[in-house]
């Protein structure tokens, strides 16, 4: 199971510790973004040790990686890492980035690949749709907070723009209203705070991958606090 983590630690960053707490639920590996620093000396250790990722299309030198292939019953898996460019962070350019990224896993013979692309502009995400469909195994968006439904398979491609967060609903972006209202009317921002309480959503999407590295079926899975459960439509190829 593959999260992205980078708010993970009250809304900023990734903890060693939380980071392990992921890991016990099941999480196999983490992917990163925009606030992949905001804890940086824990994040550099967890970079170091554990099985987390950062955006690969940070310049040369930033420490770690944003790939990682690993193996499921006798068959590789690579993970990919990816930032867009608009309101982000000073990163290469994603798109010629991951042509190079995915022309050497083809060469290396690794054909089932997933892409965790970190971008606000939906544009962005459709663009490395249609740039990589049918070269990858499957393309989930992050970083808005908010889920969308657009899944779709498309030569053998998985795509959603935004898997959408894991965590407080009633609000903004997860966060309390104050600031983000007071950032709207004024121009003023401040610190974002998460909610001591507040009503909870858990978002997921299931893909089955082909032993050819095509994607067979895929689901969009929401689970709120109240304990309804919502399980988007397969779009089995």
């Amino acid at each position: 199971m593959i999260a992205n983590g980078e708010n993970a630690s009250h809304g900023f960053g990734l903890t060693v510790k939380n980071a392990n707490e992921l890991f016990n639920t099941g999480i196999d590996l983490i992917t990163g973004g925009n606030h992949t620093w905001d804890k940086k000396k824990e994040m550099l250790v967890l970079l170091d040790t554990k099985p987390v990722l950062r955006p690969d299309n940070y310049p040369e030198g930033v420490p770690g990686s944003g790939v990682k292939i690993v193996e499921i019953k006798g068959i590789q898996l690579a993970v990919i890492n990816l930032m867009g460019l608009y309101t982000m962070p000073q990163v290469l350019n994603p798109f010629t980035h991951v042509l190079n990224l995915v022309e050497k896993l083809e060469n290396e013979n690794v054909h089932h690949i997933f892409i965790d692309f970190h971008a606000e502009v939906t544009a962005e995400k459709r663009v490395l749709m249609q740039l990589l469909k049918g070269r990858v195994s499957a393309i989930c968006g992050t970083h808005t907070h908010v889920g969308t439904d657009d899944q779709e398979i498309t030569k053998g491609t998985y795509y959603v723009t935004d898997v959408g967060m894991t965590g407080c609903r009633d609000n903004v972006i997860g966060m309390e209203n104050d600031m983000p209202i007071q950032k709207a009317l004024t121009g003023l921002g401040g610190h974002f705070n998460v909610p001591n309480t507040c009503k909870s959503i858990f978002q997921v999407v299931i893909i089955e991958i082909k032993s050819d590295g095509s994607v067979e079926d895929g689901y969009k899975l929401k689970i709120y606090d109240d304990k309804k459960e919502v399980l988007s439509q397969s779009i089995k190829n």
